[in-house]
Parts: structure tokens; C-alpha cells; sequence
């Protein structure tokens, strides 16, 4: 069949799957149909007729039961056909036939287990996903998106600590293979979240000098008609976080000024969130099908002058095409609460709280500012229709605490301070969201364990974004998270007039929520340790009048405030993309420092993280240069600006 792999090979897929078709037709006695059938589903599968190939790997199955590939191609066909449990049930097949793993069939096995973990966790069976991706590990503890995916596993089933050291790996050597995101949600040490983005940058992404159709956009004149070329470049202008706090900042870009271009590479169904940017914004661009030179080379030949990242380091972004350097300027923005510690990155956009000066130290890119980092929208939809308490299984005369936050959030730190708001505050209940009944009862039980009746713990089911919004009023108090805080969970509340209690700590993760809850007129909220967060917790739980007061000056100031103004927000927006372009033209773009991290990365993946936080430390910084130190005693390290000086005089 080599002239039909040849006929693939050279885009003739119809042809291919013809003479594959003819060759089958006439082979039924082949011994080596089954594998022909294989390479017949395969084509058949890249030409988007899954019915057919369907049928082929069946049939291939059927003459060669152990027939691996088949198994796991099968599987994968049955998923994308809506058949989640017979693709499950494939994929344990192959790893029935892989039981005895060798050189050969290891590939296989491990294929397998990805694939029923991906799947898995898809479908919020994440503690089946768990078990899964233990059991990949012990096959190859060398596998840095296995350990990945099992520590976010973890995380989301709130199994503490997340960190939990498998098949002989260590506990420093799993926490340096985190994803970013991963990381900012395991601890508050900005120097490791720093090292880790880096980290994952350099051996996941890959570096701009390996590519060679980079473009000198020096001398590169402004559009014609003078407006600066903004585009977007986003997974989420969709019925997602990102979509609804962008849709009218989209919308009311001043189009004398600027010219919008969105770049989506997400999700492909239809929601009115995403059709109301689309209809928003003047160039809309899908690019889920080009590859990333294709989607380069098009924001290239759109001449975008100023390119705005809002995926970061999160699902579905297009970091590796960034790498690529497609527009002169490239902003992290809103959508990766973090540094992105990659030399193509060059601004991350921050507001004075979430990056004072001194913690700009812990980025890779030169930190702008606006009034408050995240647009709102306040034309977003709240159902018309108010559940009462009683109907979504709340005390009516209780009082209310409340964390809208995904479980991946909680952790044992915070969630100990929850439960001592409990103790001291009679009467009162923790309300929740929670998708997975497993999750659930992981908290009640860590709930009894201190001492708290876990009946108090209330479980809120995920609803549609207005519904969502319509029974947030039922809560007294919403209660932050630490390290990785409410970012647009914090704004729906305070939108809908519930107060929300923050104490902020050191990376970027942790502080959005304090900022928000600052240009939301209302600092009171925002504490200073987690002493005086349980304290105010408290105290505004046993005081209804006073629990009134803030409440009602929340919902006074709303329509005036700084976190809400839409119109303020994009007009900062576009005076920076103003000044970072006119830093452009005068040759003073900056080069993102990376200095060092490699040693910051191995240094703080052998730091405690799990019995102390680094958000309070008062010698955070010394625990580095003590390391530093002992390092350069017999290996000099080179200077950097962060933590380690350069010797003599400054």
C-alpha cells in the first residue's frame, strides 16, 4: 500500500482512501487486511468520516482482537462520536493487552492511560482520573505531563497535601514539572512561580531562535489612516470568564483611534457571548485550523502593531506560535494571572496593587499599569427571577459565608480559616461550589476532622452565568482564597452587592482579588494577615447592622466606582497601547530578564510550601539568599536584579 501512503502523503486523501477501499474489497483472505483496515481508519479519520472509520477499526478488531492501535484509535473515534463510555472502555482494552509492557507495547500503554485521564476528567470523573494517572506514573515516572495533570487532579479533588510523591518520584522533583497554573494555585512564592513559567516556557513552548522565518519589524510605519493595530488573542471571547468581562470593553474601543482584530482559538460552539464580540470588534479571525506559522504569518499580514496574549499559560493558548514573534509588541494580559517568563513577552499589564514596585522584581516583563487591571461588563445578564434560600437548600435566618471559587482553590490554609470563621461565628453556613459529589465529601470530612458539624458546609450546583449572578445576593459575605484568590468571581459579587473579605499575599494570583475589592471603593475589606481576615469575618458575622452598612455602601457606589467603569478602562487601555507603541518607535522595547531561574526553580521546589506560607514569611527572600549563598561559596552565580547582588559596591 505504499503508492496509497504516498498518495496521503502528497494531500491526494481522497485518492488514498480509494485505493485503500480497492485494495480491501479484493484482500479478504490477507493476513495483513487487519493492519490495511488500520491504516483505512486512520485516512478515513483524517478525513472527518469517523462513521467509516469506525467501521474499519471494528473490522480490524474483529480479525485481530490484540490489535493495540486499533483499540486506542477506536476509542478515540467513539469519543469524538459521542460514545465517552465504549471510548473508556477501548482504551481499557488496550491497556488489558499492554498488561505485560515491553519496549514495544509501552507507547501504547502509556497512549492509553492519557487518554481515559483526559477523558475522565472531562467528564468530572476526576478521582477515576487520579487513579489513572497514579497508575501511568508507575509505568514511567518520566512523564512531566502526566505529573501535571496529577497534581491538577489533586488539587481540584482537594486532596491534601496535592503534592503527594509517586513511583519513586520526589516531592521537589514533581513540584518543578508543574504546570504554571498549577503552581500559582500551590503556593504564593513569586520567585517560584516565576522559575516555573520559565521552566515551562523553555521545555514545553521552545525559544524564538529555533524558528527561522522571524520577521525585523524595525522601520514598520503606522497604518495609513493613524490608528494603532490592536489585536487580541484569546481561547475564551466565548460564554467563558474572559468572555464576559471583555464583551463591552471590546465593544466601545474608540474606532478613530484603534482598529480591533480578535484572534479566537477556542472553543468552536456558538454562545451569545461570543456572537456579541464577534459582531463587536471590526476583524474577527478564527484561527483553530491554522498551525502556528499559518497563524503567525496572518497576524503578520494584518500588520498588528500592538499584540494583547489573553491565554498566557492557560488551556488552548497559542504560546508556541508567540514564540514566533508575530507583532513588534506582545502584552500578558487577564487571561494567565501570572508572568509568563518567556524572552518573547515583553509587558505584562498590571494596575499599583497587584504589581507595586517591588514585586516587579518576580517578572520576566516590564510591568504597565491601568487604574484597575480587569474590564467589567455592565451590560452582563442576571436572571429576572431571584431564588428565595429555602429553594437552593439555605437557612433563611442563617448567616451566609460564601466562596464561588473552583474547589482547586482551596487550600488547607484557607480553608482551616473558613473553619474557624465557623467556630466563632453561631449560626452560620459555608456556601460552596462544588461539581463532584466525591469533592464534596472530601470537605465534610475535613470539616468534622476540625471539629465542625458538616452539615454547615452547603454545596452550590453550577447554573447558567445569570442564574449564577441571580442567587449571589442570597450570601452575607464572600469569603477570598489564598494563594490563587477570586479574579472574576470576585467582581460578580461585588457587582451583585455582596462584600468580599481578601487578605492579599505575595504573587500575582493572590493579590487580584485585594485590588479588585480597592477599585470597588471598598479597602476596609482588605486585611492585612490572616488573623485580622478571620477577625473581620467574624466580627461582621455576628454584626447584622453593621454587615448592613457595608453592604449597602457596596451597592451605592457601584455605578461610580473605578472597578466598574467601562468607558474609563478602555481609554487608559488605549493611551498605554499608545505608549508602548511609542516605545516601539523610540528603540526602547524591553528585553524580558530570565536571568538565573533555572537555579530560583531548583531552589524553590525544595522549599516548604505545604505546612507554611510564603504570603507571610518575614525572611521570604533571605530563604533564597541563604541557598544562594551557600551556592556561590563554591559556584559563582552570575548577578541578577532580584535576589542575588552583584559583589562590591552597588
Amino acid at each position: 500500500m505504499s503508492g496509497a501512503n504516498k498518495l496521503a502523503a502528497g494531500g491526494a486523501l481522497g485518492e488514498a482512501i480509494s485505493l485503500y477501499k480497492t485494495w480491501i474489497d479484493s484482500h479478504a483472505d490477507d493476513p495483513l487486511l487487519p493492519a490495511v483496515l488500520f491504516n483505512y481508519g486512520v485516512l478515513l479519520g483524517d478525513n472527518r468520516n469517523d462513521q467509516a472509520a469506525l467501521h474499519a477499526y471494528n473490522e480490524a478488531i474483529r480479525l485481530k482482537p490484540d490489535l493495540v492501535p486499533a483499540h486506542i484509535n477506536l476509542g478515540s473515534v467513539l469519543e469524538r462520536l459521542g460514545a465517552e463510555d465504549m471510548a473508556l472502555q477501548f482504551w481499557g482494552n488496550a491497556l488489558s493487552l499492554t498488561g505485560a509492557a515491553n519496549e514495544v507495547t509501552l507507547n501504547y500503554r502509556l497512549t492509553a492511560f492519557k487518554q481515559r485521564a483526559r477523558l475522565l476528567t472531562k467528564l468530572n470523573r476526576t478521582a477515576e482520573a487520579e487513579e489513572v494517572l497514579r497508575l501511568s506514573l508507575e509505568t514511567n515516572p518520566n512523564q512531566r505531563e502526566v505529573i501535571q495533570h496529577y497534581v491538577s487532579s489533586r488539587q481540584r479533588l482537594c486532596r491534601w497535601p496535592v503534592i503527594n510523591p509517586v513511583a519513586g518520584l520526589t516531592a521537589p522533583q514533581m513540584i518543578k514539572a508543574l504546570a504554571p497554573l498549577s503552581m500559582a494555585i500551590y503556593t504564593d512564592d513569586p520567585m517560584l512561580n516565576l522559575a516555573s513559567a520559565y521552566e515551562y516556557s523553555c521545555k514545553e513552548v521552545g525559544w524564538a531562535e529555533t524558528f527561522h522565518d522571524l520577521e525585523d519589524y524595525r522601520g514598520r510605519p503606522r497604518a495609513a489612516d493613524g490608528r494603532l493595530r490592536i489585536g487580541y488573542l484569546s481561547s475564551d471571547l466565548r460564554a467563558h470568564a474572559i468572555g464576559y468581562l471583555t464583551a463591552e470593553m471590546l465593544a466601545l474601543h474608540d474606532r478613530s483611534k484603534v482598529e480591533v482584530f480578535a484572534f479566537f482559538c477556542g472553543f468552536q460552539a456558538e454562545d451569545p457571548i461570543k456572537a456579541r464580540i464577534r459582531e463587536n470588534v471590526e476583524h474577527w479571525f478564527d484561527i483553530n485550523d491554522l498551525n502556528d506559522e499559518q497563524a503567525a504569518s496572518l497576524i503578520r499580514e494584518k500588520q498588528i502593531d500592538i499584540l494583547i496574549d489573553i491565554n498566557g499559560h492557560t488551556k488552548d493558548g497559542r504560546t508556541r506560535m508567540l514564540a514566533r514573534r508575530p507583532a513588534p509588541v506582545i502584552v500578558n494580559w487577564l487571561g494567565y494571572a501570572g508572568t509568563m517568563g518567556t524572552p518573547y513577552h515583553q509587558y505584562i499589564i498590571a494596575d499599583d496593587f497587584i504589581i507595586p514596585p517591588e514585586l516587579e522584581k518576580y517578572c520576566s516583563e516590564k510591568v504597565v499599569r491601568l487604574p484597575c487591571y480587569q474590564p467589567n461588563d455592565s451590560l452582563r445578564v442576571v436572571a429576572d427571577k431571584v431564588p428565595t434560600r429555602t429553594e437552593l437548600g439555605l437557612p433563611e435566618n442563617a448567616v451566609v459565608f460564601c466562596s464561588f471559587n473552583g474547589p482547586q482553590k482551596i487550600s488547607p490554609f484557607t480553608f482551616a480559616r473558613w473553619m474557624d470563621v465557623l467556630r466563632q461565628v453561631d449560626n452560620s453556613v459555608l456556601w460552596l461550589l462544588c461539581g463532584q459529589e466525591v469533592v464534596a465529601q472530601r470537605l465534610r470530612e475535613e470539616a468534622t476532622s476540625q471539629g465542625i458539624d458538616p452539615a454547615r458546609l452547603i454545596f452550590a450546583p453550577s447554573m447558567p452565568n445569570a442564574m449564577h449572578l441571580a442567587r449571589y445576593p442570597l450570601a452575607d459575605l464572600f469569603l477570598d482564597s489564598l494563594p490563587y484568590g477570586a479574579h472574576t468571581t470576585a467582581s460578580d459579587a461585588l457587582w451583585m452587592g455582596v462584600p468580599v473579605i481578601t487578605v492579599p499575599g505575595r504573587n500575582f494570583a493572590s493579590r487580584v482579588c485585594a485590588s479588585l475589592v480597592r477599585a470597588a471603593g471598598m479597602p476596609e475589606l482588605v486585611c492585612d494577615s490572616p488573623e485580622s481576615y478571620v477577625r473581620l469575618a467574624v466580627e461582621l458575622g455576628r454584626d447584622p447592622a453593621r454587615l448592613l452598612a457595608v453592604r449597602e455602601k457596596l451597592r451605592a457606589q457601584r455605578d461610580t466606582c473605578v472597578l466598574f467603569d467601562t468607558p474609563l478602562f478602555v481609554r487608559e487601555m488605549e493611551a498605554l497601547c499608545e505608549r508602548l507603541w511609542q516605545e516601539w518607535q523610540d528603540g526602547q522595547v524591553p528585553q524580558p530578564d530570565l536571568t538565573n531561574l533555572d537555579l530560583y526553580l531548583e531552589i524553590g521546589a525544595a522549599l516548604d510550601h505545604d505546612s507554611v506560607e510564603p504570603s507571610f514569611l518575614p525572611d521570604y527572600e533571605e530563604r533564597y539568599r541563604a541557598v544562594l549563598a551557600r551556592r556561590h561559596s563554591y559556584s559563582p552565580i552570575p548577578y541578577d536584579k532580584r535576589l542575588w547582588p552583584a559583589p562590591g559596591p552597588q
